[in-house]
């Protein structure tokens, strides 16, 4: 199946910028659009663009694995109708529509390559309802569409699955000086198929773009495998930087800025103890980004998630380390030392070890609540590191500490893997 792409629009409310290819959550609007698409089944595109920007979008799409067809509309400030009707001899009898100014997320594009004719939001969260295109809904079709409706049953989402009669209907109104899509669309009496509160946007302004930004980010934490610290701390956090900076640096630069952090920590114990576990905490808040950074901007590959898991080995290893070095340590002491860094290695070794053996994520196969996770780990030395002010006795209770917690943790992973494997 194809789709039609339009990004004929001026722009004219983000000061004349091309649209489609403004980023919004780390990707280019269009990108973001038509991988999702393909990675849904769509295998070719048609897209509608404007004189002006027809090299622009040509140029940024022929650096990715997409077919597409470019038709250039001359006339723009004829409307989104007249761009959707000169797309009619490049689609097979059934096409999806889609607008180049919106996003969406993964969710909603396989929920609405299910629907047929205008896919319309009867509870939309994300949209400033008085910019909205509301729909009046009469027998399962368009009755009325427009901005200004007093009375309406839901929301416009600028994705339509339709079928090539509907440009008959455009042939009626083609002589207009302006043609507007909703115009076509209520001539046709297009089939409605209702969603309730999947993500969408139409991103018009810089508010918009703050507000989708924000939202991409938010949506793409999960929260499965994080710690409690993670949880209820570290996120709160690490989200709010996401959001500024998912536009101006890619993931592994993000894993990179992290791990330099870590390394800075470690070595700070040489000056100050409690100065290095706050900036080892601070480091901790910072390894969320690049995962966050990654799956909202469509850039998770395994490469970085190796990367990722390589340098905080060698962050936790250092600043163990370093932080048992300066302690003035004797052999019993450096003994507990040596546990804590083993446990605290075998405790991502574990369940790393589990994802290559069963191909399967350990947190998606286990509720495994036992604590002792790296942001649980790195908490627990920041507050410890914050008081080593009262003797040595503290960083050793520490080590102890840690070498208990980590070691029962890897006892209790294998218990759960070995009672798992037992029922096969």
């Amino acid at each position: 199946m194809k789709s039609i792409v339009l990004c004929a629009g001026l722009g004219k409310r983000l000061e004349e910028r091309i649209k489609p290819l403004v980023k919004v959550g780390g990707r280019e609007i269009i990108y973001r659009t038509l991988k999702l698409l393909q990675d849904n089944g769509i295998d070719e595109f048609v897209i509608v663009v404007n004189p002006k920007n027809r090299v622009a979008i040509e140029e940024f799409l022929k650096k990715y694995n997409f077919k597409f067809k470019i038709v250039e509309n001359p006339y723009p400030e004829k409307g989104n109708g007249y761009s959707f009707y000169l797309a009619k001899d490049f689609v097979d009898d059934r096409f999806v529509l889609v607008m180049g100014d919106h996003v969406y997320d993964e969710e909603f594009i396989k929920i609405a390559l299910k629907g047929e004719g205008l896919i319309c939001d009867k509870k939309p969260l994300y949209v400033d309802l008085d910019e909205a295109t509301k729909v009046l809904v009469k027998d399962g079709r368009i009755e009325r569409i427009g901005k200004d409706l007093k009375e309406w049953c839901c929301v416009d989402t600028g994705f339509f699955i339709l079928t090539k009669d509907v440009f008959n209907y455009a042939e009626e109104i083609i002589d207009k000086d302006e043609i507007k899509l909703s115009d076509i669309m209520e001539r046709a009496k297009v089939r409605v198929t209702e969603i309730s509160g999947l993500f969408w946007m139409d991103v018009d302004t810089k508010e918009d773009l703050k507000k989708a930004n924000r939202l991409l980010v938010r949506k793409s934490y999960k929260g499965r495998g994080d710690g409690f610290v993670s949880r209820h701390l570290n996120r709160k956090i690490s989200l709010r930087i996401s959001e500024i900076v998912i536009n101006r640096i890619t993931p592994n630069q993000a894993t990179l800025i992290s791990f330099l952090v870590g390394i800075l920590s470690a070595f700070l114990n040489l000056i100050s103890i409690p100065l290095a576990g706050l900036i080892y905490q601070i480091s901790s808040i910072l390894d969320g980004i690049d995962g966050e950074i990654a799956r909202a901007s469509m850039k998770t590959t395994r490469f970085g998630g190796w990367l990722d898991s390589v340098l905080d080995r060698y962050v936790d290893f250092t600043f163990l380390l370093v932080l048992s070095f300066v302690s003035s340590l004797n052999s019993l002491e450096w003994l507990i030392a040596c546990l804590a860094m083993f446990g605290s290695f075998m405790v991502s070794y574990t369940t790393e070890r589990y994802k290559g053996a069963f191909f399967r994520d350990f947190y998606s196969d286990f509720v495994f609540r036992f604590p002792g996770k790296r942001d649980e780990r790195i908490f627990l030395i920041f507050i410890f590191c914050l008081f080593s002010f009262l003797g040595k006795f503290v960083i050793v209770t520490l080590l102890l500490v840690l070498a208990v917690l980590t070691n029962l943790r890897v006892l209790a992973t294998i218990y759960v893997v070995t009672k798992s494997v037992q029922r096969m």
